[in-house]
Formats: C-alpha cells, sequence, structure tokens
C-alpha cells in the first residue's frame, strides 16, 4: 500500500524563474529584472485585493499532490472540491478524494462541522467568529489540512507582502480558454509557487503549483480552478449542518485530516 504521506496547508507564492535577458550589459539586466518582478507583484497584488474584496464566491477545485514513498518514488493523489465563501462567517466545502471518500466542512459562524460520507461520522465544535478566525483556528488547534486556506482570507493581500520575497513575470498563456499571465514567486518559508491570473476584469487565479523544496523529494501541489461564481444563490441551510440519520458524533483529534474524520465515538452519541 503506498504512503499517502499529507502535504501541506498554506499554498503561498514562490519560484524563481530563469528568464532570458538581453547580454547587452549588467545595467540592462537589472532593469529588465526589475520590471519583471514589477509586473509580477502587481498581477499578483491585484488577484489577491480583487479576491479578498469579494463578498462571496464559489469555485471548483480540482488538485493533486504527491506523496514521497520510502523508496524515493513520489505517488500522485488529489481530490475535488465545491468552496463556497460568504462573508464575512461562512464557509462550505465539499470534497471527494481519489480513493473515492467523500468529505463535507460546513462553517456558519457559530458552528464548525465536518463529516466523513464513507465512515458517516462527523465532528462539530462551537467557534464564533469570523472566517478568517475560523480558518486559523482549525488548521493551528484543530490540526485540519485546509489547501489553498490563504485564498479564502480576507486578509490575503496583507499576507502576500508578509510572505513574498521575489517575483517574476514568465509569459501569457491560456488555460481552458482563459487568457492568463503566468507569475513565478520565491517566499520566506522556502515553497516555490507558480500561479495564472485571469487576465481582465476578474483576476482570478486559474491554476497554482506550489513545491516544497526543503522536504525530502521536493513534493509538489497543483490546483485547477474553474467554475468561479461571484455571486452565488446561497441561503442559511447551505451552511446549516445536520447529521444524517445514523451518523454517529465523534470528537476533533490533534491531528484531523480535512474532512477524513478519525477519532473515537462519543458515548452514548449515536447521532
Amino acid at each position: 500500500m503506498k504512503n499517502k504521506i499529507s502535504y501541506f496547508t498554506l499554498p503561498v507564492v514562490s519560484l524563481m524563474v530563469i528568464i532570458a535577458l538581453p547580454l547587452s550589459g549588467a545595467q540592462e539586466q537589472d532593469s529588465a529584472r526589475t520590471a519583471s518582478e514589477q509586473r509580477a507583484m502587481a498581477i499578483l497584488k491585484n488577484m489577491s485585493e480583487y479576491l479578498a474584496q469579494a463578498e462571496r464566491f464559489s469555485v471548483t477545485i480540482r488538485d493533486g499532490y504527491d506523496a514521497v514513498q520510502r523508496s524515493g518514488q513520489k505517488v500522485e493523489f488529489g481530490e475535488a472540491r465545491k468552496v463556497t465563501v460568504s462573508r464575512p462567517d461562512r464557509l462550505r466545502i465539499e470534497v471527494e478524494r481519489s480513493d473515492g471518500e467523500k468529505g463535507l466542512v460546513v462553517f456558519n459562524g457559530k458552528d464548525l462541522a465536518v463529516y466523513n460520507e464513507n465512515k458517516n461520522v462527523y465532528a462539530t465544535v462551537s467557534r464564533q467568529g469570523t472566517l478568517d478566525q475560523v480558518i486559523k483556528y482549525a488548521m493551528d488547534d484543530l490540526k485540519m489540512r485546509v489547501p489553498l486556506a490563504m485564498m479564502l482570507l480576507s486578509t490575503l493581500p496583507s499576507e502576500l507582502d508578509k510572505l513574498v520575497v521575489s517575483a517574476d513575470y514568465v509569459e501569457t498563456t491560456t488555460i481552458t480558454d482563459v487568457p492568463c499571465d503566468h507569475v513565478a514567486a520565491r517566499t520566506s518559508r522556502g515553497v516555490d509557487v507558480q500561479v495564472w491570473v485571469a487576465q481582465g476584469s476578474q483576476p482570478l487565479p486559474r491554476r497554482i503549483v506550489i513545491t516544497y523544496k526543503e522536504e525530502t523529494g521536493q513534493p509538489q501541489f497543483w490546483a485547477d480552478l474553474s467554475n468561479w461564481n461571484l455571486a452565488p444563490e446561497v441561503s442559511d441551510t447551505l451552511f446549516t449542518f445536520t447529521p444524517p440519520d445514523g451518523a454517529d458524533r465523534i470528537q476533533f483529534l490533534a491531528e484531523l485530516g480535512g474532512a477524513a474524520v478519525t477519532a473515537t465515538p462519543e458515548k452514548g452519541a449515536n447521532k
């Protein structure tokens, strides 16, 4: 059985790409490099501010990640997610992993619920606050795996400002018929990330590739983001979790893998 090593939760922007520059003197090279970095940083800033200011949105994410085996071989696993956000305090994430396991994460401003459909178990915790606060609580205290968590934060612009060390503009390309700017950057955490940002009036991320350079085997995470909707129809019921019949309530553990809840059922908590 392949080792399905968990990957990392906080994708931040990084990856220094060597771009061919005119060889007409060091000064011209420095100037071109500066222009490339300025363009890349402007694109990242525009993207982060646009996404952070969105009052609500939904997006479909298809991603994959490397699990480095003891032999050094990389095996890819993945998942599909539907994410719906309604600021300041609503979140719904529907997950289906590559092995068929399905799960759900719901936050309604008062309670956080995590459900595993295959095992028919769920865990809940009362946690009043904003979406930003509950995401940080889930990762820091509950040790939940929240891929692309930074993308959900209203503080995304300031988070990138603190983390990005350098950036470069790579090229203009097309992702699923959408013209995109391909940007690469490097962070203070030793993580390299490439981001493809849609051109035009809606500068949304369409693809993200992350390389964890300091981890054994330098594993990668990739994600394609599609079906963006900046005005989804939302209601209170969408962000309210009702346990299915026969579901067992369990307690959160220090280590909780995303929607895959692993814990011991509470005594007498069959429902």
